[in-house]
């Protein structure tokens, strides 16, 4: 087991929070991209991703509460791009991507925190395999939006914990991958990604919906970015296919209201990045890793977003 810390000051002079970014400890392994990531009991929890060029099965772990960093048990294989959802206190893997060659899985692991190991699930099936998804709980099951197989697919596909067994849900309106998303307000969102080139669409999909709903529209069209709630809004933080940076990365930080069907431009990461999970918690959004330049460039940055 390793472990990092260090204090970091969260909240305002006045004890409220602020609308402002921090520094965090950095990675436990040093410099990660393409890697998932969920936040569960108040911990954020990063999987898999490219360490240092070398793709990893490593499951690093945060507690705001320490500003530490430990390990969980590793993944059963070493993927990255990996799509992953909480239901309850149990976070799931459903599909990534493998070797350097971006193959697409469609292996499904779960894992509790304070169990000993991953538990190996009913693989999505067979020509459903992909990475680079975004997922979600609605009504207790797991939607799996979206990725990327070969290229950008709108595939949809439904995975119900209880009965480890998968059907198909309501295709995207088109085809995304890279994008990002979470749940909020009851409904699964998918915001940016790409097919082929950046898209600035955002899709709504309510539990027992037979069809997406289109939103208002990213205002920065935008794939490889980190996602999370952080109270009534979905951040959308980062991204890479910038033309106007020579990195090619996008600092912008834009948070969406559903209530309002209206998107709010927040303060820029100070590092801008992409190809890094995000998670929100206690009210804090939460981006370790990514890379600063398009394609590869990882670091361990670890910067959280306090509005």
């Amino acid at each position: 087991m390793w472990r990092a810390c260090v204090a970091i000051a969260l909240i305002g002079c006045g004890g409220e929070p602020t609308l402002a970014w921090v520094s965090a400890p950095p990675l436990a392994l040093g410099p990660t991209q393409e890697t998932a990531a969920v936040a569960v009991g108040g911990k954020v929890y990063v999987l898999g991703g490219f360490n240092n060029g070398a793709i990893v099965p490593a499951v690093q772990v945060f507690d705001p509460a320490t500003g530490a960093w430990d390990a969980g048990p590793a993944l059963p294989a070493a993927v990255h791009h990996a799509t992953a959802a909480a239901v309850g206190d149990t976070i799931y893997v459903l599909g990534a991507l493998a070797t350097p060659s971006f193959v697409a899985v469609g292996d499904t692991w779960s894992w509790t925190p304070g169990d000993a190991a991953w538990i190996v699930r009913a693989p999505m099936p067979a020509g459903s395999e992909r990475g680079a998804a975004v997922a979600g709980e609605l009504a207790g099951k797991l939607v799996v939006a979206g990725g990327y197989r070969a290229r950008a697919v709108t595939d949809v596909a439904i995975y119900d914990p209880a009965l480890d067994a998968w059907t198909a849900g309501p295709p995207l309106p088109a085809p995304r991958d890279h994008a990002c998303g979470a749940v909020l307000d009851g409904a699964l969102y998918v915001a940016g990604g790409r097919d082929g080139a950046n898209a600035a669409t955002l899709y709504e999909l309510a539990p027992g919906a037979a069809a997406w709903v289109e939103r208002a529209a990213l205002p920065t069209a935008r794939g490889g970015t980190g996602c999370g709630v952080v109270g009534d809004r979905l951040i959308v933080a980062g991204g890479e296919g910038n033309p106007d940076a020579p990195s090619g990365v996008f600092a912008e930080v834009e948070a969406y209201t559903p209530g309002a069907d209206r998107w709010e431009t927040l303060a820029p990461m100070p590092t801008p990045r992409h190809g890094m999970g995000a998670a929100g918690t206690g009210g804090r959004l939460y981006v370790p890793g990514g890379a600063t330049m398009q394609g590869f460039g990882a670091v361990a940055t670890h910067e959280i977003l306090t509005p």
